[in-house]
């Protein structure tokens, strides 16, 4: 897929640009809160696995770790690794509140999917879901970071978007503290579907920030698959690279 950003043949009223870049804080008159320059300067994901996004080499592989353990999930669309300046714009979005961060993401992350539904490379879900949050984290900060990229997608790309299929009716520990095989365990049980959910037949996906090792969306996709749903995609902002690469 080819989600990096096209500028040729671009044309900017100038006198009518008076914005600043939120990377670098310099004038831009790009027709988004990013400048050129910056925007290409992100860490975009040009080769990763078929499957799970992870970075590889080449394009068009299937990394080992999905050859030896199929996934749950078909396909991760991801356009950045998380790695400089992408992991901190994610950190200050999701931990620090800087909202219009996670907007101009959600924004070039949409670029990518709609190229990739142009271009016949992705097929569009009936609905995104974003990964819930359990109750007492959510009261802790205070808004779900993948709900809100669930939205501002669901907005520009005219998707549905339902908010309340996924329960997560316990608060396990944080998954950035625990190894991969920790991730699964701490991963049982955690997550429901409403008891309302309409899901049989539906080709769904969720909508989360970073995909690690993908064992939340991996425990996600199962639930969904085991109800019925005939194929759940992920779309994430940044993919983590293999740990020592």
């Amino acid at each position: 897929m080819h989600c990096q950003p096209r500028h040729k043949h671009e044309v900017y009223i100038w006198s009518k640009s008076n914005q600043a870049c939120l990377i670098c804080d310099e004038a831009t008159d790009s027709p988004s809160t990013v400048c050129n320059a910056c925007e290409l300067d992100l860490p975009w994901l040009t080769d990763g696995c078929r499957v799970c996004a992870l970075p590889l080499p080449m394009s068009g592989l299937i990394c080992g770790e999905c050859q030896r353990s199929p996934p749950a999930f078909h396909q991760v669309t991801a356009p950045w690794t998380y790695s400089f300046p992408v992991d901190s714009l994610i950190s200050r979005f999701k931990h620090q509140g800087k909202w219009p961060l996670g907007h101009l993401l959600a924004n070039l992350l949409g670029q990518c999917l709609q190229d990739g539904f142009d271009n016949a490379e992705l097929t569009r879900p009936d609905r995104l879901l974003p990964v819930p949050m359990a109750a007492k984290r959510l009261r802790q900060r205070g808004y779900n970071q993948a709900a809100m990229l669930a939205r501002w997608l669901s907005q520009d790309l005219d998707l549905a978007l339902d908010e309340h299929m996924l329960l997560r009716p316990q608060d396990t520990i944080a998954q950035q503290q625990l190894a991969a095989k920790q991730r699964q365990r701490n991963l049982l049980k955690a997550f429901a579907l409403a008891p309302d959910a309409q899901v049989r037949g539906q080709h769904l996906a969720l909508v989360d920030d970073v995909l690690t090792t993908g064992a939340t969306a991996h425990s996600l996709a199962r639930l969904l698959l085991h109800a019925g749903a005939r194929q759940v995609d992920v779309y994430c902002l940044a993919r983590t690279p293999k740990p020592g690469t």
